[in-house]
Parts: structure tokens; sequence; C-alpha cells
């Protein structure tokens, strides 16, 4: 399995997940790889936006053919390797359930993974943010984004490596995997808030899904959450 090659280097697009989808939908191979300088109409989970600043951040899409069924949390995994070896700071990524990374408790990487499944291909969009100055994100994401605040020279280096860790972690036996998630887990033990609910985050399962349990009745039934936002504390 070879990640990365072909690979469409771009000055500017709008999304390099919507220029790879239609790599995929024409029939690149598995391991095809857009990249963009800068990104001017990305967008993540839940349909948020996310600008690539022009040389400062990692902006690349990946088609995957036959997929695994963890491959969100399996990205996580990588970008989580990535940032512990890039940042310069030396903090420890940590992986807010599904594919959240974290740094310091803010977010230093977009994780989207979205595709044709029935076909038997997904695009992998992930964006890192390698070198934005801290006063180089919007008033609002001050206090949620963060960034390894590397040089600009960097993006390709972590480019390079998280190739090298996504090969790694798709090969790898998905209880493994799950045993390292569990080791980056930002949320196990903590109040938390969903779509409908709120209770304690009780870790990983063994199929991905998050176990919870609601309200605060510590012998309270435990549910499993497979899909949708979370939040830390009672907030929406």
């Amino acid at each position: 399995m070879t990640l990365g090659t072909p690979r469409l280097h771009l000055r500017e697009v709008d999304s390099t997940n919507v220029r790879a989808q239609r790599l995929a939908v024409g029939g690149a191979p598995h391991g095809a790889l857009v990249t963009a300088a800068a990104q001017t109409a990305g967008h993540g989970r839940q349909g948020r936006a996310w600008v690539t600043p022009p040389g400062r951040a990692l902006a690349c899409s990946l088609v995957l053919r036959d997929p695994p069924r963890l491959l969100p949390m399996v990205a996580a995994l990588a970008v989580a390797d990535v940032a512990d070896r890039l940042d310069a700071a030396g903090r420890t990524a940590a992986i807010k359930w599904p594919n959240d990374v974290l740094l310091d408790g803010r977010k230093v990487a977009g994780i989207l993974a979205e595709g044709r499944p029935q076909e038997g291909w997904v695009v992998l969009g992930i964006g890192l943010n390698v070198a934005v100055a801290q006063d180089g994100f919007p008033p609002e994401l001050h206090a949620l984004a963060t960034s390894l605040d590397r040089a600009p020279a960097d993006v390709e280096t972590a480019l390079a490596l998280l190739l090298e860790r996504l090969e790694h972690w798709l090969a790898t036996a998905p209880a493994d995997a799950i045993d390292a998630y569990r080791a980056r887990d930002a949320l196990a033990g903590r109040e938390i808030a969903w779509n409908g609910g709120r209770g304690t985050a009780l870790g990983i399962a063994d199929d991905g899904r998050l176990r919870v349990r609601p309200g605060d009745d510590p012998t309270g039934e435990e549910l499993l959450l497979d899909a949708g936002e979370v939040h830390l504390g009672t907030g929406g």
C-alpha cells in the first residue's frame, strides 16, 4: 500500500476534499493525494468552515479504496502521532471522540471522511495547523484552536510523517488501534453533553462507539453513541 501517489498539488483550491472526490469518481487509485498551499472553502464536520492560510497549514485529501470502518479514529491516531513528534512546545496530543485532535484542550487539526462507501471509496481530508501563529486565527477561535508553531517549511515534513503514520494505523489490527485510541481519550470520566442528553463519558467501546452514562446517577444504564457532536460540560 502506498499513500500519496499520485499527488496533485495546487497553489490554491476551494476544497481538497471536493477535488479528491472528483478524482475518485474518475477512477483515481487508492492513495491518490490532493494537497494545496491555500484552501478557501474547506469544510469540516457539521459543515463548519476550515480555511487554510497560504503556506502555513497542511491541507490534504486522500482517496482510499475499501477503507476500514474505524477510519476516522485511525486518522485521528495518525494526526496525534504527528502532533506529538512535531509540536514545538512538546505537548502530548489527546483525542476528543470521534476525531478531534487536541493540544492543551485546543483543536490542532480537522479531519473529515466523506465519499461513497457503497462504491468502495472514501476521501479522507485532513487539515493540520503547522505554522499558524496564535494571533493568526480569527478572534472567535483564539481559545479553541492551536498550532504546532513550526516554520512554514515544516508543512512538507508534517505531510510525509502523516502519510507514514496513516500507513501504520491502517495496517494495525482494530483491537490494537482501539487500545491506542483509549490511551489518548480526552473525554473518559468527564461530564459531557450531546444532542439529546448529558452525562459522563465512560470510554471507548470495542467497536469504536462512545460509552456514556446519562444523568447524575452513577448506577444508571450505560448508552453507546455512534455519531454526533459531543461537548465537554453541559453546554450545547
